[in-house]
């Protein structure tokens, strides 16, 4: 009877050495699949940056190509351009090549693109490359309703965001200090000058420089430019753009716009302008 129950007692001792290693094996494997999300989530921010300046360098040219024919400010039409469209990474930028968000109207003779928007499947125009989108938006905003809009000078970018909200291009009220403040981030305000048209690097273009020629070998941090009276937040572990939004009293598209957001995606680590 004792050597029975030395035997059972050896016995449950090795089943749980046995249980506690393969626990130790499940934590070690959770905290590297931790470290492999956290890593994934900072280079897709890190991308997400690389995105939006990239986006500029693509459209720039057209966006100045459009002012200069119709008048209107091409540090305007690049931030509905990035803010519409995610950096062109929407789903109406993907599949639609729609950057501003233009919906079908009676006079649309065009492709259509349907999602939900302000009401459950919306149209939305579709067009054969992104600079027709370009080309279109221009168009659009020479509607009766903008017509107000052209008496005011091209370099009063202000007076421009302003003026699309009053005229009903967009119904987020904090719509003008969206596109206010990613014109000051990225300093669109020099395409809406002579100089925009040609070769004068700033430091967007410079930094959009050093990207492209490490671009393949590392990832390191870039963060968008802020100016002084910005608040700077940095994303801590649990931290989701809602939570955060709600911290700050702003709204999750807000926090997106300001940031050049397209998902939902954030890393810990991660600089966010949070008010202005």
């Amino acid at each position: 009877m004792r050597k029975l129950l030395s035997l059972l007692f050896i016995a449950a001792i090795g089943l749980s050495s046995c249980s506690s290693h393969k626990g130790t094996i499940s934590n070690r494997q959770v905290r590297r699949n931790n470290n492999t999300i956290q890593k994934e989530n900072k280079d897709a921010a890190n991308y997400q940056s690389y995105t939006s300046l990239s986006y500029i360098e693509r459209f720039k040219g057209i966006a100045i190509q459009e002012m200069n024919q119709n008048g209107i400010p091409a540090s305007i039409t690049l931030a509905q351009g990035l803010f519409e469209s995610g950096s062109g990474n929407s789903e109406l930028a993907r599949y639609a090549n729609n950057h501003f968000g233009i919906k079908c109207t009676s006079d649309w003779r065009g492709r259509s693109y349907y999602k939900d928007d302000d009401s459950a499947n919306e149209c939305f125009r579709v067009y054969d490359n992104p600079d027709d989108s370009y080309r279109d938006h221009s168009a659009f905003l020479k509607r009766k309703n903008y017509a107000r809009l052209f008496e005011l000078d091209k370099n009063d970018y202000e007076g421009w965001a302003r003026g699309l909200k009053q005229a009903g291009y967009a119904t987020n009220p904090k719509y003008p200090e969206m596109l206010i403040n990613i014109i000051v981030r990225y300093h669109l305000d020099q395409y809406d000058r002579p100089e925009g048209e040609i070769a004068k690097i700033k430091r967007e273009d410079r930094v959009l420089s050093q990207i492209n020629s490490s671009i393949g070998k590392t990832t390191t941090d870039i963060i968008p430019q802020t100016s002084p009276d910005d608040k700077i937040y940095t994303v801590k572990q649990g931290d989701t753009l809602y939570n955060i939004s709600k911290r700050f009293g702003i709204t999750v598209d807000e926090l997106k716009a300001l940031n050049s957001i397209a998902d939902d995606h954030i890393a810990i680590g991660q600089k966010l302008i949070v008010v202005k």
